[in-house]
């Protein structure tokens, strides 16, 4: 017998399980991370052409020298030309983006491989955390920009990646590592996916609050913020 809180359970499994499918289907959360993709699918394109290129070269220096290649001979260019793209088809895509290599990236890159991590993660998470990450994405665009005013090695770089490459995936990662049935359970006043989706729309302000910043050269306060963010996420930790 199915009683009402079974149903309930039954109701909020389907209702996560909905926004994590169409998250699936979705494409990227931001213009940075369509960039990356599209400059690999050139990429991979340019060397397919390349390929078949040299090939047609090469098909009429031979019908030149030989008077001509014969009907063989053009089935074994086009085999060689097919080849060519199926080569670069299978070619690697682009790496899979970590919390690593984020905080190592260089700024021209930095905002698209964090978008691209956080797409990897959205069909994890509960259909409130998928739209602050899709935000995210939107304030990542917004902070490319102010980041090539940048040194690679400045101060206010290194806590802008400490933010999208260790905070940001502590925090979904935190959650995640949490059984399925114990993250709406409440710990402490909030639930975990209460904490995420507060802990998200933390970053998210404070992505919008470094861009601002170095948009107007405010350095300074930009390195403070970084220390009040460590501040605050170590002292959570202890707690």
């Amino acid at each position: 017998m199915v009683t009402a809180s079974d149903s309930d359970a039954i109701l909020r499994s389907a209702s996560a399980v909905i926004p994590n499918q169409r998250a699936r289907r979705e494409g990227s959360i931001g213009e940075r991370s369509k960039a990356l993709k599209r400059n690999k699918a050139l990429q991979k394109l340019t060397v397919g052409a390349g390929g078949a290129v040299a090939v047609a070269i090469g098909t009429i220096i031979a019908g030149l020298i030989l008077n001509g290649i014969g009907f063989t001979g053009v089935m074994i260019a086009i085999g060689l030309i097919l080849l060519a793209f199926v080569i670069a088809a299978v070619m690697p895509g682009l790496p899979e983006p970590t919390p690593e290599t984020i905080q190592k990236a260089d700024l021209k890159t930095l905002a698209g491989k964090t978008e691209i991590w956080l797409e990897r993660q959205r069909p994890m998470l509960p259909a409130p955390a998928v739209t602050l990450i899709d935000g995210i994405g939107t304030r990542l665009d917004q902070l490319s920009p102010q980041l090539a005013s940048l040194g690679e090695n400045d101060p206010a770089a290194q806590e802008v990646r400490k933010l999208v490459g260790e905070y940001l995936p502590e925090m979904i990662n935190g959650y995640k590592s949490i059984p399925e049935p114990l993250r709406r359970k409440d710990n402490g006043g909030a639930t975990p996916e209460q904490q995420l989706i507060g802990g998200l729309k933390t970053i998210d302000r404070e992505i919008a609050t470094m861009t601002g910043q170095i948009a107007r050269g405010e350095l300074d306060k930009l390195a403070t913020r970084g220390r009040f963010l460590e501040l605050k996420y170590d002292g959570a930790a202890e707690d």
